[in-house]
This record gives C-alpha cells, sequence and structure tokens, in this order.
C-alpha cells in the first residue's frame, strides 16, 4: 500500500464521481491490474458507509507457541468521520483481567496524514501517545500491530488485482495492497474479497522482507441493519513466532448516538 501508482489510486478525494458511483462497473471496466484493484476496494469501502457509530463488545484469546492461552474482555467504540483526511474514530478498553483493566486505546485514522493513536496505562496514570514509527509494535501483547487496528481507508494503499480464486466455495478476488503510510511494518498484503458482498475472507501480511509473517482469517459473518456486514470471529496466526490470537465479536449495536465527545483523548483517564 505504497504511493507508486497513478494520482488517481492514491486518495478519494481525486477519485471522480462516476467511479465512486459505478465501482462495480469500473471493476468490470478496469484498463490495468492495479485499476481493477483499487476499483474492488472502493466498491469494498463503499458497502461498509453509513453506519454512523456502533459498539460490540470483544473477547481477546492469546494463544502462545506451547498452546498455553489467556484471555482478555473489551469493550469497543467507533465513530465515522467526515472530512478529506478524517477516516474513523474508535475507542477500546480493558476490562479484564485485572493486571490490564481500565487500559484504554483511542485512535483516529487519517487517509492522508499520520494516524493519531493515545494509550492509557491505569498502572502508570498516564497517557502515552503511539508515535508514528512505533505503528509496527504488537498491541496489548497480542499478534495484531497498531496499525491493524486503524479503519480501512481506501486511500492509505495502492493496489493491483493478481487474480480470481475460491476460498471455501466462495468466488473471491484477490487483491494485493500496499502501504502509502510511513513507517508500516509490512510490504504488501494480499486479501481475499468475496464478489457477492465484498467481505474480506482472508488477508496475508508480508514483513518489509517480503517473508510472510501472519495470516488473517475472517469468519462468522453477521449482517447489521440490512447492509452492513460483521465478522464475529477473526484468527491471526503468527507464522514466525508461532502465536496466535483470536478476537470474538458480540452485542453490536449500531446508531447509538456516540459523537466526538466519546472519543477525547484528555478523557482517558476517567474510561469506565
Amino acid at each position: 500500500m505504497s504511493k507508486s501508482l497513478p494520482a488517481l489510486l492514491l486518495s478519494l478525494t481525486l477519485l471522480p464521481a462516476n467511479l465512486l458511483a459505478n465501482s462495480v462497473g469500473a471493476i468490470d471496466g478496469a484498463a490495468s491490474a492495479e485499476e481493477k484493484g483499487f476499483a474492488i476496494a472502493v466498491e469494498a469501502d463503499k458497502r461498509d458507509l453509513g453506519w454512523q457509530d456502533s459498539t460490540a463488545d470483544m473477547l481477546m484469546v492469546l494463544k502462545n507457541k506451547q498452546g498455553e492461552t489467556s484471555e482478555r474482555r473489551i469493550r469497543i467504540q467507533s465513530m465515522e468521520t467526515g472530512g478529506e483526511d478524517n477516516g474513523d474514530k474508535s475507542l477500546t478498553v480493558f476490562d479484564s483481567p485485572n493486571d490490564v483493566k481500565g487500559t484504554a486505546f483511542l485512535s483516529y485514522s487519517h487517509i492522508i496524514s499520520p494516524d493519531e493513536q493515545w494509550l492509557y496505562l491505569p498502572a502508570l496514570k498516564r497517557v502515552k501517545r503511539i508515535s508514528s514509527s512505533n505503528k509496527s509494535g504488537p498491541f496489548m501483547g497480542s499478534e495484531f500491530a497498531f496499525e491493524d487496528l486503524s479503519s480501512f481507508e481506501v486511500g492509505k494503499y495502492s493496489y493491483k488485482y493478481l487474480r480470481d480464486e475460491t476460498l471455501g466455495g466462495q468466488d473471491t478476488f484477490v487483491v494485493e495492497y500496499y502501504p502509502t503510510y510511513k513507517h508500516s511494518g509490512y510490504k504488501r498484503l494480499i486479501s481475499w474479497i468475496d464478489q457477492d458482498e465484498f467481505r474480506v475472507q482472508k488477508t496475508e501480511f508480508y514483513d518489509r522482507k517480503g517473508q510472510l509473517l501472519k495470516t488473517l482469517v475472517y469468519d462468522d459473518y453477521h449482517h447489521y441493519l440490512g447492509q452492513y456486514w460483521r465478522s464475529h470471529k477473526m484468527s491471526m496466526v503468527n507464522h514466525q513466532s508461532e502465536k496466535t490470537t483470536d478476537l470474538l465479536w458480540t452485542n453490536y449495536q449500531f446508531k447509538v448516538g456516540l459523537d466526538d465527545a466519546a472519543f477525547n483523548r484528555n478523557s482517558l483517564k476517567r474510561v469506565r
């Protein structure tokens, strides 16, 4: 997801209106693999617009190389934002176990400028800003990096369509992504996106040396409000460390009335 492609592929702010409105047609009419990959990403993004805000509960299950597991219970709230450079906002709060209870993670995603992320550590009673150069580090001991927790924004990547492939009985597009933002821990990603609903089914993450680092599999999709799909099980496998992290989601609620005050970095210490 690097900015090495033509300007059309770099930012939604540069897109012609007809491409946004007719992205399915743009997939079939794409003149190159880069344009087709981009059109697929636009269509997937377009189908997940308009949910406004949401809350959910999540169980994080960590498993080490020896098969030993530990669990963390988490609450998450998210909100769509508008503007040329604004992505989604999210707040993640740990409720258990006791050694991480009260830890809170706030993320402001951006399209052009670097994401903003803060972590409140109750043991230290202070808010720590996550620098752009540390986004590839592991989040709270899991196999997810800080950059994995940022919302997907089309303009943060460039794309290349690779092929059609059947995965788990579904016809999928296989698309390669290249980070356009600085300090990514990945050289590239490859995603399998189903052709019916444009849901990501699997993503492979390749490290800066080009070696396969992790695979994330999305399972148990549920449909909300007649439009929005959410995976209730995400399984990340680190092929180099042989560790895994499962995210099990429940209790999704949409359009609950969250506003900017719910994502105020100055109130992180007071999150309960």
